[in-house]
Order: C-alpha cells, then structure tokens, then sequence
C-alpha cells in the first residue's frame, strides 16, 4: 500500500485556527485544544451535547431532562429524555431571525440554467402552507409518505413539509424500478407518494411517472400521488380522482398552517431504506433527536458552516445524503445550492460554473466526480472558484492524486479537503475531519467528537497501524434507531458480530499519529494466501497508472490461495495501452507494489464498473455476476448493461 501522507500534507491557516467552528465550540466548553474536547466528548456527553446544541442554536419546545435513557440497554437509546421538539423549528428560527430572514435559504438551478429561490422567511411560508395542504388531503403525524423527486425547492419544501406535520418521509431514488419503489413503499406501509413525474438529463426527458404508476398497481394502501409536472404537462393526461397536484396542494390551505407537531425526541421522521449484501434492502429509522442534531453538530465543526455560507453538495433526495446536506446548510442558517442535472452538461466546467455563479463557499463531491473533472481539467477549472472556502468530499474512498487534485486545482491549495464517512445508518461522521488539525491526502484526521470509535481485530481488541474493523463502542447521537419493524435485523447486523460493540461492516487503518484511512467494505475483504487486505488497497495502487480511470478488485475463490485477486479496470478515455498490455500493466505494478502473492489471477478491462447513482461501486455485484451467482438486491444499481460485460469475461462464459 502506498503511503498517502507522504505528500501535500494540508495544514491549517490563521483562519482556521482563528475562526473555524470548532475554535468557537472549544471557547464554549473551556478547553484548551481538540484533545481536550475529544475527552468532553466522550466523558462528559451530556454537558458536550448541551454545549453543541446551544453553539448550534437548536430549538427544543420543552429543553431535555437527561442526555440518554439506556434502559433498553446500549442497542435502543433513548436520546434528550423528557424534551419535545419539531426540527424543522430550527430552520424557523432562522426565517425569524433579522439577520438571516431576508437571505437565500434554497437556490434550485437547473440543467437547461434556469435558476429559482427562496429567502428563509419565504421558506418558511412555502413549507407550511404545503403541510396545511397536506393536513387538508388527510395525512397525520406517523403517516409514512414516499418521496420521489429530483432536488430543488420543491422536494426541500415537501420534505421540510411532512416533517413538520410529525409524518415519516421515506425517500426514493429518482432512478428506481417498479419493484424497488413497490419493495419499500410496501414495506413502510406508505399512505402517500409524493413525485416528480420526470426530469431531464442532457435534454431528454427521463420518465418517472411511468414507473411510479405500474408500482402504484400493486400499493393497495397508497390512496393519492402528489404529481409535480412541468407547465406543459397539465393538460395532457386524464383526470384520476387519486391524483393530485403539487401547485394545487401547495395552494390549497394557503395561510392555514399551524404550529409544527411537536413530538418526542425518539419520534421517527424517516425510514430510508439502504441495500445489504444479501436479502431485502433494509429500513433505516431516524428520529427527530438523533440525526439533525449529529447533522447540525457536523456541519459546525466539520464542515465550518456558518450563517451566510453558500453550501453545494450536489445529492439525490433519495439516498441519505439529499437529507444530510439539507440538514447541513438549513439548521446552520447557510444558503443550500442544489442542482439538478448531470455534472458535465453541456461540459465539464457545469460544477465550477455553479460556483461561480452563486459565491459557493463549501463544495462537496464525490470521488468519481472529482476524477471526472481532474480528466478534463481545462474544462473544469473554467469557473472562478476563489469563494470557496472548504471542499468535501464523501461516499467512497479516494485515491491521494484525486484528493490533492481536488485540493490544490478545484481549491487553491488552502481550503481543505474533509473526507468525510459514516453511512444511512449512522446520518453522519464516524471518521473525518477537523479543519485545525493537519489533514492527510484521502485520510480523515479525527474520529467525529461524540462518537466512540476504534478500529478492531476479530476478538474486539484495538489495532493501530493494521487493518481492522471499523466500531464503536457506546451508543452514538445520530445511529439509527433500528430497522423498520425488525429489531431482530438490525441487532445481528451490527451489534452480534462482538457482543456489546458496534461493528460497522468497514475496514479501517489507525496510524501510530492519530490519522485513519478506510479500506473498503469488510464483507469485501480479501484474503489471499491467508494475507487480508481491503480492496481499496488494491485499487488505490491500481489507479496509480497513468492509463486507468476506474478500477474494483475482488475476491474469486481459488484451491492453492483460499481466494486469487481479481482486478476489473476501466481506461482513461483517450487511453492508447491495447487491452493486453494493460492488463498485464496492472499486473506487475500490483506485483511490484503490493507483493508477489497478491499479483492478480486475472484482469479484465471493460467500458464501464457497475455503479449506484451516487456512483459508488459494486463490488458485491461484481463479485457475485462474475462468480455465477444470484447478483442479489439492484435496486440501485444506475447502469445495468456494465452486468453484461462482467458476465462476458466471467470464468464460466
């Protein structure tokens, strides 16, 4: 494995060390420096929290009496004991509020340029004018309610609008088939879907509706859809009296909204259902004082966002990352800039346009896209970039020349990179990092204060400087309260595998200096010759070439080895390396750096690695279609034909 800190080490400024979040958390709780506040953290929670609550300006209808009630034991705690809230009051606050009443809260542009907003106090009336509309078509506090909608104001304001009203918001991706959006409305029990009936990528229209319709078929118990059409649409589909339109909702008990539902912190405000490596996908429970607190409290001290930022983190509202980053800009008082569209249209420099166009300040990016811009850089350097003040990025690992990429070209060498990881079921950090302390290319330098994280080995004991599982040892702000509707689930995926410790189901490296690296998914580990490592080892070597744009390494049984590597490459476009040579390329540069008995049994070079939206890889689904194998749950899976080529190479073939 290469050393990633071995250059372009990030080193924070006099405006860091002055004015950052965390500075001012630290004033807040008397301590000296961010060890100091990591022993708060950990020792003290119920003073830490109360502390980042009120830095946070967090608004409780009636203050908490206790910082946990554990009498269910560690797996179900019970967060803030004896308050009562409505988060959304948090993001009122801030339309109330002279300073803040009168700035942009959501920016919503467009792929085809055209761009909408709304002031907070404009926010604030939209989304209680459509919870009225909402109250008025009949739906209550615990109603689940799906939500199907590309990002922009309108899923902002219906999103903010069930949540007000205490009902449960079960998102969708934008991309689902007909079974995975029946799989988990089913599932939920949804009452309602509320979506887009399409939108456009590269000037085509992608349908929706015609999905959402065939499911609808077989969702006996979702009485209405709530249909967001373009202008142009209204007119030409027939009338069902189960149909129903946003604008009408929207308008029809406009100025009758009443006070947000308060309600227990340990109320749920959405079921967000992610994908395992075997069986149905499961339905990850949030509550209303659990994740937008963790959310609020990262957004401070890792992501600096202050009131009067300008926030993009480009995010589809169906994964847990479209709530995250509203969350992130909202409960801060920070403008949130969504935009809606594919990324290099009409050409790469679409993200730095967007920067320059709305002041950005914190820009947040997936590492594929990072890649995709570091390949066209002429293009994508073209928007002026010079308000931005930190750059995150999140979703997958990154290999080092795409983080110092991102840093010292997409930034100017003094913004940060926080890499930032956690998952649907912990909303946000687990790892990441602070913006005072150095940061190390595709490292976080920090474990997210408030969460008691270790890296172990099998039995349960700490490991620094080897590979481990990533897990926590105390309950956490921000875990998921269960799965929806099955305790059993959710006890054995995470806290069976080392009784009492939370096991995430990540590999993790700790160096001796307090840094940390993620090293791919555990249920992806390899172990070749009775050596494991991570399949982001692999890769981050692989990606090493100057002819490779993408790869995955997976693990294939084999008698003499217990498993044989194989590695699975994408080429960068324009890449002149014939096929054969590329392969055998990577074969002797995983030689070469990673050792003789991890030299790959095989390398295939294909157009394209099967990808979700959020364009992680997966693996599992390689693995699997190249083993002969029951690809098991693709509900998320964006690019369907790259099964192909894999079953084209498989052994079997």
């Amino acid at each position: 494995m290469s050393n990633p800190e071995s250059s372009h080490v990030w080193q924070p400024g006099e405006r860091e060390l002055q004015n950052a979040g965390i500075v001012k958390l630290m004033r807040a709780l008397d301590v000296p420096s961010y060890e100091a506040l990591m022993r708060v953290s950990i020792d003290e929670p119920e003073r830490y929290w109360t502390t980042v609550m009120r830095e946070c300006a967090f608004v409780w209808d009636e203050p908490p009496t206790a910082y946990v009630d554990l009498s269910r034991g560690p797996q179900f705690p019970g967060w803030f004991p004896g308050g009562r809230l409505n988060w959304v009051n948090t993001i009122y606050a801030w339309a109330r509020h002279p300073a803040t009443a009168q700035q942009k809260a959501v920016v919503a542009e467009r792929e085809d340029g055209s761009v909408s907003a709304l002031t907070y106090a404009e926010l604030e009336t939209r989304v209680r004018d459509f919870a009225a509309g909402l109250a008025q078509r009949g739906l209550k506090r615990g109603d689940r309610i799906g939500l199907l909608m590309e990002n922009g104001i309108e899923a902002t304001v219906s999103l903010l609008a069930i949540v007000h009203l205490g009902a449960l918001v079960v998102p969708l991706f934008s991309g689902f088939g007909v079974d995975a959006i029946v799989a988990r409305l089913a599932a939920a029990e949804a009452r309602m879907v509320i979506a887009s009936t399409g939108f456009s990528r590269r000037t085509k229209r992608v349908d929706v509706e015609g999905a959402l319709r065939d499911a609808w078929r077989q969702l006996p118990l979702v009485e209405h859809v709530i249909w967001k059409r373009a202008e142009a649409e209204a007119a030409q589909h027939a009338a069902d009296p189960r149909d129903l339109d946003w604008q009408d909702t929207a308008s029809a008990a406009r100025g009758q909204g009443t006070e947000a539902v308060s309600v227990t912190p340990d109320t749920p405000f959405m079921v967000i259902y992610t994908s395992g490596t075997t069986g149905k996908p499961k339905g990850v429970v949030h509550t209303h004082g659990s994740f937008p607190i963790k959310i609020a409290h990262d957004s401070l001290i890792h992501f600096d966002v202050h009131p009067g930022d300008v926030y993009c983190w480009p995010a589809d509202m169906g994964w847990i990352a479209g709530t995250l980053v509203l969350g992130c800009a909202l409960l801060r008082g920070a403008t949130l800039v969504c935009y809606d569209g594919a990324p290099d249209y009409p050409d790469w420099s679409r993200m730095s346009r967007v920067v320059e166009r709305h002041k950005v300040t914190h820009f947040g990016s997936a590492p594929t896209l990072i890649r995709g811009m570091a390949s066209h850089e002429a293009q994508a350097l073209q928007g002026e970039r010079s308000t931005v003040r930190l750059l995150i990025t999140a979703g997958e690992g990154i290999a080092p020349e795409h983080f110092n990429w991102f840093l010292q070209r997409f930034g100017d060498g003094t913004a940060p990179v926080i890499n930032y990881t956690g998952g649907t079921e912990a909303s946000g950090a687990l790892l990441a990092s602070v913006p005072i302390r150095p940061i190390p290319p595709s490292g976080f330098n920090t474990v997210s204060p408030g969460v008691a994280v270790d890296v172990v080995d099998t039995a349960g004991n700490s490991v620094t400087g080897a590979v481990g599982e990533l897990a926590i040892r105390a309950p956490f702000v921000g875990m998921t309260q269960s799965f929806w509707r099955d305790d059993d689930r959710y006890l054995e995926t995470y806290w069976q595998t080392i009784p009492g410790v939370w096991v995430h189901g990540d590999l993790a490296l700790r160096t001796a200096d307090g840094n940390y690296f993620m090293m791919g998914r555990s249920d992806d580990t390899l172990k070749v010759a009775g050596k494991r490592l991570g399949p982001a080892e692999v890769e981050e070597v692989v990606l090493e070439l100057p002819d490779v744009a993408e790869a995955a390494a997976i693990g294939v049984a084999d008698e003499q080895k217990g498993q044989k590597l194989v590695v699975f490459v994408v080429p960068k476009p324009g890449s002149s390396s014939a096929r054969p040579d590329l392969e055998a390329a990577v074969s002797s540069h995983v030689d070469k750096r990673l050792g003789r008995p991890f030299r790959p049994g095989r390398v295939h070079v294909v157009e394209q690695l099967p990808k979700t939206r959020s364009s992680k890889i997966m693996r599992r689904v390689i693995r699997s279609v190249y083993c002969g194998l029951p690809p098991g749950d693709l509900s998320s899976l964006d690019n369907p034909a790259a099964l192909d080529e894999v079953r084209a190479v498989a052994p079997s073939a």
